[in-house]
């Protein structure tokens, strides 16, 4: 057992780094994504019902694609990104992709519980619309945010074990490599505790987090 330390460790830092670079860049595109999402609805700051039903068309196929399958689908266009397919960086290419929709429709649900009045009133104050989504709008929803960015990460970090099935490394290629393959069931069990314990540190940072900035913001 002590042989498969070195490998496990590997492996949870493949799957950390999958995790952190994947969230990171799904918010960096599908936390803009959700907010045109959230202020072209009807009553909002710029309602257009045709460019809404287009990106909200667009969220929701982009949900309903089963990750194995996106991931085998998205190969050649990961090949171009970064030259190859297999990996944790290429991993990383299908996870941002399926991770953006649904980043997209937890920051549109975030910003979806403000106060319409505090948005009214920054209105009657002269702001502008982008003023009111930079200093109203997301600052006021940034807990909620938070939330849902741990949220996000754990379903990354459930995305990348299965990437480890199509060679993407990490905790899942090792379980499915030595746990599956070769019967050898105490690696399983392993990585299915350093799963869980990766998944608790990510669900108790995050949740200690929105509760200060909760705390501060009353």
């Amino acid at each position: 057992m002590v042989d498969y330390i070195p490998i496990l460790a590997k492996g949870t830092l493949e799957t950390l780094y999958m995790t952190v670079m994947s969230t990171l860049f799904s918010y960096l595109f599908g936390l803009p994504l959700g907010v045109w999402v959230y202020i072209t609805q009807k009553g909002n700051l710029r309602p257009n019902r045709g460019l809404n039903m287009i990106l909200s068309w667009i969220v929701n196929i982009g949900r309903s694609i089963p990750f194995i399958i996106l991931i085998v689908a998205l190969i050649p266009f990961t090949r171009l990104i970064v030259g190859t397919a297999i990996g944790p960086t290429a991993a990383i290419v299908p996870l941002i992709v399926a991770a953006i929709p649904f980043v997209a429709r937890m920051v549109e649900s975030s910003l979806e519980e403000l106060d319409r009045g505090v948005i009214e009133a920054a209105k009657a104050m002269g702001a502008s619309d982008l003023q009111i989504i930079l200093h109203v709008c997301l600052p006021e929803a940034v807990p909620s945010i938070i939330r849902g960015v741990s949220i996000t990460a754990i379903t990354l970090v459930g995305y990348s074990a299965m990437a480890g099935a199509v060679g993407g490394r990490g905790l899942g290629d090792i379980a499915i490599r030595y746990g599956y393959q070769r019967y050898q069931g105490d690696v399983m069990w392993i990585t299915v505790v350093l799963l869980v314990i990766i998944v608790a540190m990510i669900q108790f940072a995050f949740n200690t987090l929105a509760r200060v900035i909760d705390k501060r913001n009353k």
